[in-house]
């Protein structure tokens, strides 16, 4: 990795924090999951810095930011656009949503309808959205940071298994501890300093700390690893069902952005045991006769298959 990269990602994340107080972990989580050129779900109860988390991203990336506030009656064509006829063409002219944008937040994720759902299920799979049926690309890099209440909360609806495997990474920032708070309390409002931020990368910039992300190496012992633990969700032991192919690339992929931030041009067992937890808990369903939730299991099951 070279020195201007390295300086670049150690600004981004340093940035980042002075908003994010407290919360180092879940900032290297985030930023991590952008380099690894995935979607982002936050979930946790309204107030704890979620928007703020998300706008912060996108100020410091010099990205294009967009929020929609999803709700039961949320239309597809108001995230993705509409054409309106034009007296003047003579013509309809597309109109296009919010999720043009190159970081979108899609905040209550969970209290859309399906149909809502879907349109956005297409823009982060193929990064196009197909409406009036044409497909019209999105902007590069495109990120959605999602928020999503607790689902014992009135009006929220669990997100579909197809939905939540397109996340790459999941987080919850939970309350801050008491120095962080009343840094919180005492300081500027987070909003208006975000206002003042500058770009610490620029969108070429983080394509190209994307690709070193491709670049950075999985020797074969830590491959034979990540298989272990791959199989071990798929073996009934500790999960209904067990993680697909596809979640276990993007696992790695999440794997050697942390080891990118690490400083490191290859991936160590500790990379995967870090980002595991919030990569494929909220993928997995405990058997029922574990008493565990989803990050307490998958956390068992890290302490039970063998490092290499």
């Amino acid at each position: 990795m070279s020195s201007t990269l390295h300086e670049q990602l150690r600004r981004l994340l340093g940035q980042i924090n002075t908003i994010i107080v407290g919360k180092q972990q879940q900032v290297e989580d985030s930023v991590a999951c952008l380099l690894a050129g995935g979607h982002l779900l936050i979930e946790d109860v309204p107030g704890v810095g979620k928007t703020t988390l998300a706008h912060a991203l996108a100020v410091s990336l010099g990205l294009r930011f967009s929020r929609v506030q999803f709700t039961a009656d949320l239309m597809p064509s108001d995230l993705v656009g509409v054409s309106i006829y034009e007296r003047g063409r003579e013509a309809f002219v597309f109109h296009p949503g919010p999720v043009f944008a190159q970081v979108l937040l899609a905040d209550e994720i969970n209290r859309a309808g399906p149909k809502t759902q879907s349109a956005l299920l297409e823009a982060m799979e193929e990064h196009q959205v197909t409406t009036e049926g044409e497909t019209r690309p999105l902007p590069t890099p495109f990120f959605v940071i999602a928020t999503q209440n607790p689902s014992d909360q009135l009006g929220t609806y669990p997100l579909p298994e197809s939905q939540l495997d397109r996340f790459l990474i999941c987080i919850t920032l939970g309350y801050p501890d008491r120095a962080s708070e009343r840094q919180l309390l005492s300081g500027t409002d987070r909003r208006k300093t975000i206002e003042q931020l500058g770009a610490v990368m620029s969108p070429a910039e983080l394509l190209a700390a994307q690709q070193a992300v491709l670049q950075v190496h999985a020797a074969d012992a830590l491959l034979d690893y990540l298989q272990d633990l791959i199989a071990a969700t798929r073996s009934g032991r500790w999960f209904v069902e067990g993680l697909s192919p596809r979640a276990g690339i993007a696992l790695l992929r999440a794997a050697k952005a942390r080891a990118l931030l690490a400083q490191r041009n290859y991936v160590a067992p500790d990379d995967i045991q870090a980002i595991l937890p919030q990569a494929v808990a909220h993928r997995l369903v405990p058997v029922a006769s574990s008493g565990r939730g989803r990050l307490e299991q998958v956390r068992a099951m890290i302490e039970a298959v063998p490092l290499p």
